[in-house]
């Protein structure tokens, strides 16, 4: 162990080291003992500071390295669509009726790439998003499963109900969607949803769907293919 200050030569190395709780005592040439100097301490031992546990349940990211994918990014011009929607909000309230250019993009990843260097034939891909599109455009997006909206089916208009709002809407311009609310979280789901089952055959390991209702702002929905 080191001291602070020491005239003291050091001692052999087949010699007794000091205890580290307490000071060394020092034997000299004449026999007797040698105190060491009073106020002197060692000083406190450097120890490296524990590493902390992982939270119970959960991985270390470098014990587990994730898998190497290629992913192709579509985001064409005409993977859009014009609709109008009301978001609710949890107090009844909902916002006026309204409309907005959404964009939608698309990301595949898969491990590998096929004998010619593609990931997957983009022709479907890109078929089957601007069918999904078309589907929605010039359309009133209603959300069919929310429990603030009372819904009324006719012959050829459907009637929408909130609190002291009511419209009808021509059936022909309205689409009916299984979702709770219209926000684009829910719609980049429900696109995922709608795009998916034309890749289960496909190499494409991982799907992720974007949805922008205005620049800038936009919401996303990544899943695994089964």
């Amino acid at each position: 162990m080191r001291w602070q200050r020491t005239h003291e030569p050091v001692a052999d190395r087949g010699s007794a080291k000091p205890s580290p709780s307490a000071p060394a005592v020092r034997s000299r040439g004449d026999g007797t003992r040698r105190e060491p100097p009073r106020g002197l301490r060692p000083e406190p031992r450097c120890t490296r500071p524990a590493r902390l546990a992982a939270p119970p349940g959960s991985r270390d990211s470098r014990a587990v390295p994730r898998a190497a994918l290629v992913q192709l990014r579509l985001a064409k011009e005409d993977f859009a669509f014009a609709a109008a929607h009301f978001t609710l909000f949890p107090d009844t309230a909902a916002e006026r009726l309204h409309g907005h250019n959404y964009r939608v993009r698309v990301e595949l990843a898969a491990a590998e790439l096929d004998g010619l260097g593609f990931l997957v034939p983009v022709a479907p891909v890109k078929a089957r998003v601007r069918a999904i599109c078309a589907t929605l455009d010039e359309r009133i997006l209603i959300p069919e499963k929310s429990r603030l909206l009372e819904l009324r089916q006719e012959a050829d208009a459907v009637q929408v109900s909130l609190g002291g709002r009511t419209y009808r809407f021509p059936k022909s311009e309205v689409s009916l969607l299984p979702l709770p609310n219209v926000t684009i979280e829910a719609l980049a789901k429900y696109v995922w949803g709608e795009l998916a089952p034309s890749l289960s055959a496909s190499p494409v390991r991982r799907l992720r769907v974007e949805v922008e209702e205005t620049s800038g702002q936009s919401a996303a929905y990544e899943a695994d293919l089964g």
